[in-house]
Order: C-alpha cells, then structure tokens, then sequence
C-alpha cells in the first residue's frame, strides 16, 4: 500500500484526536515500518488494519465507520494532489472513469500500486451498482472515498452495501442519487 495512505491516516488521525493518540498507536502496534512512513514508499496494508484497529480500541469507535471517516478525508488530499482526475461533469461519470482511466494513470506515476479493481453497473440516471474487488478488504474505506467524491460533485448520495464474497474480497455497492 502507497505510503501516502499512512501518511495522510495519521494526519487524520493527529488532527481529530491529538498527536499523543498518533503516538500511543505507533508504541501500541507491532508495525512493520515501526511507524516510519514516507508518502512515496510502500508498506503492508496490515499495518494499516493494525492502526485502524488500535484507534478503534483507544476511541471506542467501530473500524468500518473510522474507515469511511477516513475515506472522506483522504479523497479531499487526492483532489487537491490529482485535480485532473476530477474533470468530470458528475459523480456517477467520475466512478465510471476509476478502472478505465483514472487507475492506469495511477500505475503510470506508481507501477507498483496494487489497486482495488470497480466495474460499474448504471441502471438509471440515479442508480449506480459497484462492484468493488481487493484482496485487501477495505470496501469501507472505499465507501468514504465515493462520499468524499459525491460531496466534491455536490451531489447527496447513499452508499450501501448490498452483497459480498470472499469475506469482503468482493463486494457490491449500490449508489443511490437523493
């Protein structure tokens, strides 16, 4: 995992609940970085699962909201870095554009990303299905990161889950225009 996802994870997590919290979890997990990231290196997600987990713990929070709250904040940092990926006339167009435009590109600056995988069911103007693929499992960080979008689209969405394989490996998101 691209270590601009750590990075931005901790500044999260330093500006909602304090640089003392970011600590406790570096002390608290057994990371494989030991808590040293660069936004341009690549660690193992576990590390990732392993924070989220402790922030959990220490804030009494559930992981998949703290994944989602996450997601939000992170698609801000990706809009402000990668503009260009945003030139899209709306939210359903831009989810479109994920696997056939936006994470080629993504490889082109990062070719050893490992990307979650979207194919995109339209099944009308206000209805969208995803079908989300990763072997890392973080479908709610995937959510977060579509409701960053739609707020960026200025468009109210519900995003919901409505089947998964594989424990998490597949899952299915409905999109739904309010």
């Amino acid at each position: 995992m691209k270590g601009i996802v750590f990075t931005e994870f901790l500044e999260l997590v330093e500006n909602e609940f304090g640089l003392d919290v970011v600590q406790q979890i570096i002390d608290e997990c057994e990371l494989d970085s030991e808590g040293v990231y660069t936004s341009v290196g690549t660690y193992s997600h576990k590390d990732m699962f392993k924070m989220v987990a402790k922030l959990s713990e220490i804030k009494g929070l559930p992981v998949p909201a703290l994944l989602m709250v996450f997601g939000e904040y992170f698609f801000t940092t990706l809009k402000t870095k990668y503009p260009m990926f945003m030139e899209k006339p709306n939210l359903f167009s831009f989810l479109n554009s994920i696997d056939q435009y936006i994470h080629p590109e993504v490889l082109k600056l990062y070719p050893d990303a490992e990307l979650p995988r979207f194919e995109a069911e339209m099944k009308d103007e206000n209805e969208m299905v995803l079908n989300y693929y990763s072997s890392r499992k973080m479908s709610d960080l995937a959510i977060g990161l579509i409701k960053g979008a739609a707020a960026h689209f200025e468009e109210n969405v519900d995003v919901v889950k409505i089947g998964e394989e594989g424990n998490g490996e597949k899952v299915r998101l409905q999109v739904n225009k309010i």
